[in-house]
């Protein structure tokens, strides 16, 4: 099996590259998205009466459920594209391809659906961490991440 684990540096230049590729995607579905909201609001907030309390909280908890969607719509199209990336024959994201990486199993196998889905959730408790869950990976002996540790996954350089 391969045992050239991808390494700390090499992953955060994948993470960042994955970030403007789905920043990117993400634009084209959020921009059309909250231009129309927008022009509705814009239009309510006219009419409203924000010295009135009811009218103002009434505001406030749009606006927190529209961002509550954005984030749970964004996290969601995070956890597909690598989800059914590593799950692919590519068995990596465009970030990782890029740099050569892999996603495997411990036995350097092929990641299934739901093992890959599994990973990818629990990258939300690397998160969490403050990030530490991901800094962890430059200090393992097999250069896993939090998640890679909790789904049994490793990242490899292709040989």
């Amino acid at each position: 099996m391969n045992t050239n684990y991808a390494g700390f540096w090499l992953r955060l230049v994948a993470i960042i590259i994955d970030g403007i590729i789905i920043g990117v995607a993400q634009s084209f579905i959020f921009v059309p998205i909250l231009a129309a909201l927008g022009l509705g609001f814009a239009n309510s907030v006219e009419t409203m009466d924000l010295s009135d309390p009811d009218q103002a909280a009434g505001m406030m908890a749009s606006v927190m459920a529209l961002m509550g969607g954005y984030w749970i719509l964004s996290l969601t199209i995070q956890i597909l594209y690598s989800t059914l990336m590593e799950s692919s024959k590519l068995q990596a994201t465009v970030g990782k391809l890029a740099l050569g990486l892999k996603v495997t199993d411990l036995q350097g196998n092929k990641l299934d659906f739901v093992k890959a889905l599994v990973r990818n959730l629990c990258k939300i408790i690397s998160n969490f961490t403050l990030l530490i869950g991901y800094i962890m990976a430059g200090f393992t002996e097999k250069k896993q991440a939090l998640h890679d540790m909790i789904a049994s996954t490793l990242v490899l350089k292709k040989n």
